[in-house]
């Protein structure tokens, strides 16, 4: 048996930017592809889709619904759970879910439950955060704008040493900031241009 951490550091390791789609705000990878990538390194891996004892593949609360699958690798068990959703991520009254919704969630819940293994983790990184109002998004656009525009010399130096003293290693990497370093950071931005 291959130990757990070895298996994460070599799922972990696998550069899986270029796989990487957009559903609305949400980054993800394709369930065929992390199943694919998966087999190649640690062909006896296996998943499970749960089931009630009355053979129903997900649960619900009387409101909304659930699906739980497994992947198992090296005898070690990751299990996700993910709510039945629709087209905008929002759970689905369960007088309204269909096969295919069931369907695109357990195939959700299987590229998640592989990810909890290492594989593209990083990609959900953040998911569970609140929604952030739109003043929060537009103004990490701005500061990702200024930079990017900003010709290569003194004054990017400048703006990119803003960021760093704002904890922010690159224009790509706001998501973390607080709305008040982002005002810290756009002020700055100001004097800077100015």
């Amino acid at each position: 048996m291959v130990a757990p951490t070895k298996v994460f550091a070599a799922l972990n390791s696998i550069d899986v930017g270029e796989r990487i789609k957009k559903k609305g705000k949400l980054s993800y990878l394709s369930w065929a592809w992390a199943w694919s990538e998966l087999k190649k390194k640690y062909p006896l891996a296996t998943s499970i889709v749960y089931e009630q004892d009355n053979g129903r593949i997900y649960w619900d609360d009387g409101r909304t619904a659930w699906v739980k699958v497994g992947v198992t690798i090296e005898e070690l068990e990751h299990i996700e759970y993910l709510p039945i959703m629709d087209f905008k991520n929002q759970s689905i009254q369960i007088a309204k879910i269909n096969s295919t919704d069931v369907n695109n969630s357990i195939q959700r819940a299987l590229t998640k439950a592989i990810a909890r293994h290492g594989l593209g983790l990083y990609i959900y990184a953040g998911e569970d955060l609140p929604e952030e109002d739109d003043s929060l998004g537009e103004a990490r656009n701005e500061i990702r704008s200024i930079v990017g525009d900003a010709p290569d010399g003194e004054v990017k130096d400048e703006l990119i040493h803003a960021l760093k003293e704002a904890g922010c290693k690159n224009p790509n990497d706001l998501a973390s900031m607080s709305a008040a370093n982002l005002a810290k950071v756009l002020k700055s931005f100001n004097e800077i241009i100015g």
